[in-house]
C-alpha cells in the first residue's frame, strides 16, 4: 500500500515535471528567448513561510549551506527538480526482479 502511494506521487512529480517543460516551453516561444521556471520562484509561491524558514536554518546548521549551495540550486529549472524526484522515486519503489539462473535445489 506505501508502494502504490510512494509510486502514484511520483508519477505526479513526473507529470507535474512535464506541464512546467510544456509552459516553460510555451512561455520561452512567446518571449522568443529561453524564460525557465526556476524552483525558488516555484516554491516560494506553493510554500513561502516554509522557504522563508528555510534561510536561518540552513545558516544555524552550517553558513556556507545556504548562501552557495541552496541559492544556486534554487535557481535551477524546476521541471528538471521535479522530473529527477519523481524519477527517483519510481526507482526506489520497483519491485526486484526476480533471479533466473541457479537454483539451490540439486
Amino acid at each position: 500500500m506505501i508502494r502504490f502511494l510512494i509510486r502514484a506521487a511520483a508519477l505526479l512529480l513526473l507529470a507535474a515535471g512535464f506541464v512546467a517543460l510544456v509552459l516553460d516551453g510555451a512561455r520561452s516561444i512567446a518571449a522568443s528567448g529561453l524564460a525557465l521556471l526556476d524552483a525558488g520562484t516555484l516554491a516560494r509561491t506553493l510554500a513561502p513561510q516554509k522557504i522563508a524558514q528555510l534561510q536561518p536554518a540552513a545558516e544555524r546548521l552550517w553558513p556556507p549551506l545556504w548562501d552557495p549551495v541552496l541559492v544556486t540550486a534554487l535557481k535551477g529549472p524546476a521541471f528538471l527538480y521535479l522530473a529527477l524526484l519523481g524519477a527517483l522515486l519510481l526507482w526506489l519503489t520497483q519491485r526486484p526482479k526476480p533471479k533466473i539462473g541457479y537454483s539451490s535445489r540439486p
